[in-house]
Formats: C-alpha cells, structure tokens, sequence
C-alpha cells in the first residue's frame, strides 16, 4: 500500500499552538511514515511565536506555511494541498484540525481501506458518535444515526467526509479541485463530498479508524453566521434554487422564534450572527465573516 512511504498531513492552525503540538505528536504514531505541514491562519503575533517554537523544535518533519491572514478552514488547507499536489509525490493526502487527536495507526487504518476500493476518493476517521454524514436537499451537511445493524469496523459509504480527520485520492481532487473557498468555514466538506460523488468518486467512513476532537465547537455570532449563509449555499448549488428558497423560509422561522422564544434556541444561536448569515447569502456576499463578527470567534473551523 502506499502507506509505507511517507503520507502528507496538512494541519491547519489558528491561535493554538498547544493543541497543535499535540496533534503533530500524534501523527507519530500512525503506523507509517509522516511529513507534517502545518498552515497557519494568522494567528495572534504572541501565538504565532509559540508555533514556530514548536515546529522549529520539534524531532519530526515538520513545515510551517504561514498565510498572514485568517482565510478560512478550506482556504488554509488549500495552501497545504496545493503544495501537496504540486510536489507530485503521495497518492494520498491528510487532513487534520490543530485539535484532532488520531489513536493509534488510524491513518493507516484509513488509507488501506480506502486502497481496497479502486473508486475511493475521500475518506474520514470515525469520531466514535455512531453517525454518519450526510447531505439533506433542504438541511445541507448533518450527521444522522447510522442504521442499525450497520457494521463497526471497516468502510461505510457517507455523503462528505467530516472535517475531524480526512484523507484525500491525488486524483479525486485533480480531477474535482480543491475546497470552495467561498464558504471560509463550516460546509465545505460537504460540498467536496458532493463534488466527488457527482464525479463518480466513492467517499466513506471508515469505523474503528477513531479520532478524538476534544475542544467543543465555538457557539460564537460568528459560528451561526457562517452554519446559515453557508447551508444556504450548499443547498442552492447542489439542491437548486427552491429548496434554498424552503431553507430560507425555515431558517427566518427558527430565527424570529429563537428570539421571542429562548427556551427554543440550539446550542449554536446568534440572532445577529444568523441575521447577517442570511442577508449575506442574499447578497452573494461569501469569504469571511463580518470582522466585527469573526473577533467573537473561538475556533478556525
């Protein structure tokens, strides 16, 4: 398998450098052979410092790109995998978060089961909740219980591949591209996911592959902002236009709800931040969030 050379992770970092070396450290213990590349999404000047700390002194191989700049989740990967792609070497790439946590030879795990299927293109660990993703023509990406009887080891096939733990077919992406930098972050696993579908790519789950992602997701504005404009894209580009016109009409219900009624509101709720997610979408307006929204922000992704 291709897994006894060396294999790409592309880490993409944002003001968190402990977390970082953490998962570098992880990565050591795969099974395999790793190079380590870690992209940074212009972190905090006093964090940034930290990071090349840690990369300069670590044993392993590993390389830091720094953007200057917070683009995004799928553009600060988009860095990474386009030095991957360009350097020709590798049919496959990782993907990882600063904060993932593989156990032990999951990424081993996930290639050689992705290399059993002559069509897989994109694969993901399991995170060990008991659900899959999936793309609802309305809801955009969401993870659903797998059905019972589903087995607990090995390939599952799934809508997109979550964003926790990927690996990625040198030629799936040549052929289907990168991540739709538009969405900045949140959707744009389900979008590649759809993407490679489309183009006859198998994309799976691979159970007992398992990766930990300890820190909770951000409830921040800027979380709810870019879940709404983003699902709102998702839809309109793979369901059409009317099913964006019925999720829009949803998500302004659960808005004006959420506000008069707060026992109602989700985990993640902004009325600000998913009144301007809305309006944004309306307006074509994609990328980053509003600054004064994304200064609330508590995670890149």
């Amino acid at each position: 398998m291709a897994g006894h050379g060396t294999v790409t992770v592309v880490i993409v970092h944002w003001n968190q450098p402990e977390h970082c070396a953490r998962t570098i450290e992880r990565f050591q213990h795969q099974a395999l052979s790793t190079r380590i590349v870690v992209v940074d999404n212009g972190s905090e000047p006093p964090l940034l410092e930290r990071l090349r700390a840690v990369v300069t002194s670590s044993v392993h191989d590993v390389e830091l790109v720094e953007l200057g700049a917070n683009r995004g989740f799928g553009p600060g990967a988009n860095a990474g995998l386009r030095t991957w792609l360009a350097e020709g070497e590798g049919e496959w790439v990782a993907l990882a978060p600063h904060d993932a946590l593989p156990h032990d030879g999951t990424l081993r795990r996930l290639i050689a089961a992705a290399e059993a299927r002559e069509r897989a293109g994109l694969a993901c660990a399991d995170v060990g909740d008991g659900h899959v993703p999936v793309v609802d023509p309305y809801f955009g990406g969401m993870t659903v219980p797998a059905p019972r009887g589903a087995a607990t080891d090995g390939w599952e096939s799934v809508d997109y591949p979550h964003g926790t733990l990927l690996i990625a077919r040198r030629a799936c992406l040549e052929e289907i591209g990168l991540f739709d930098e538009r969405y900045f972050a949140y959707c744009e696993e389900a979008d590649l996911g759809l993407r490679a579908r489309a183009a006859g790519w198998e994309v799976g789950l691979v159970r007992g592959a398992r990766v930990a992602n300890p820190t909770m997701r951000s409830g921040s504005p800027a979380t709810d902002y870019l879940m709404h404009r983003n699902t709102l894209l998702l839809v309109r580009e793979h369901s059409g236009r009317y099913h964006a016109f019925i999720r829009f009409c949803i998500a302004l219900w659960q808005l004006a709800r959420g506000v008069v009624q707060p026992s109602s509101r989700v985990f993640v709720f902004s009325a600000k931040g998913r009144a301007a997610g809305m309006v944004d979408f309306l307006r074509g307006r994609y990328g980053p969030p509003p600054a004064e929204l994304l200064g609330h922000a508590g995670s890149a992704h």
